[in-house]
């Protein structure tokens, strides 16, 4: 059994385990987000990309592949490690506390694919959002791309398995105390392990509430990678334009 030895985030992310279980996610789905994104805000080639949590960097990855100047940053030290083979001039990775502001400002600071509301204290959802407006210029927009929790909720399978290369991930996932919880267990290697992911339900509320304390404005709310209408009932995604 592997125990928590920091926050579960830091240590669930850093194993391989974690990108084996989430290697499916859309490449294709990802891609186009990018391309709508980076159109809808009328960033020219060449602007300078913050890319916050960016895990082993597929979309920092893309977006300099498409004429961006990007720096990713992530907790995971085995992340950046991974993404630092594909650096250049114009690609940067860094291992990088979200909470606290980086030392540069950029024409926009990308949050994607739920990488906020982990945090074991309260106070540091707020210090991200205000680490975010301290790294944008004068004309740079934040974008934080969270999963619709009332959607979520309501779509919530109890339990699954899952299985990829020959390791079977059971997975329970419940609301407790206004989080999303998931435990995973697995065996590999003849070991037994088991980690728990929880992500704090935030809703749009909650979100505005956030914005009014560090003082940034929303701007835009989408409810899907093509930009569509947000519809709390219906839409997965919960993306936000603010600056």
């Amino acid at each position: 059994m592997i125990k928590e030895k920091t926050s579960w985030y830091a240590s669930w992310f850093d194993t391989p385990y974690y990108h084996m279980l989430y290697k499916e996610r859309n490449q294709y789905e990802a891609r186009m987000f990018m391309d709508n994104l980076t159109s809808y805000l009328n960033i020219p080639v060449g602007s300078k990309i913050l890319d916050l949590a960016c895990g082993r960097g597929r979309h920092s990855r893309y977006l300099n592949s498409i004429g961006y100047d990007v720096t990713g940053v992530d907790l995971s030290i085995n992340s950046i490690a991974f993404a630092k083979q594909f650096e250049n001039d114009t690609l940067h990775f860094e291992v990088h506390n979200m909470c606290k502001s980086y030392s540069e400002q950029f024409d926009a600071v990308f949050n994607l694919f739920t990488s906020f509301g982990y945090f074991d204290k309260e106070e540091n959802n707020l210090k991200t959002i205000q680490a975010i407006k301290a790294d944008l210029n004068e004309s740079g927009f934040g974008v934080i791309d969270f999963m619709n929790s009332k959607h979520v909720i309501d779509t919530l399978v109890p339990e699954d398995t899952k299985t990829v290369e020959g390791i079977t991930f059971h997975q329970k996932r419940y609301l407790q105390d206004g989080y999303i919880f998931k435990d995973i267990r697995f065996n590999a290697d003849g070991k037994d392990y088991s980690f728990q992911e929880r992500v704090r339900a935030f809703t749009l509320e909650d979100f505005e509430t956030l914005f009014e304390q560090a003082e940034v404005h929303l701007l835009d709310v989408f409810g899907d990678y093509k930009l569509n209408r947000y519809d709390e009932k219906t839409s997965e995604r919960l993306i936000m334009i603010f600056k």
